[in-house]
């Protein structure tokens, strides 16, 4: 009988272990209110903080909406994208 080697997968520590961003991006389609009410539904910002990552991504392009770990990041980025909200975890 011959025995087929398996090469384990190697998954890189950065990848598992490091902290991850959810970005937020600005688009022309969402009102600020829309993006505002969000935040703070989904990522459980206060309404100032919600207000303020709204005001970055308008004016430079994207803001850093979330930190932490990349699974935990991934329900809050699904459920963003769903409501149309453009996101991605960095």
């Amino acid at each position: 009988m011959v025995k087929e080697k398996v090469k384990p997968v190697n998954l890189q520590k950065d990848d598992i272990s490091t902290e991850k961003s959810l970005i937020l991006f600005n688009d022309d389609v969402n009102s600020f209110d829309f993006v505002i009410e969000t935040l703070i539904d989904v990522c459980g910002h206060e309404p100032e903080q919600a207000e303020q990552c709204a005001v970055i991504a308008h004016y430079k392009g994207k803001c850093n909406a979330k930190s932490g770990d990349y699974h935990s990041l991934k329900l809050l980025c699904t459920e963003m994208t769903q409501r149309g909200l453009t996101v991605s975890i960095e």
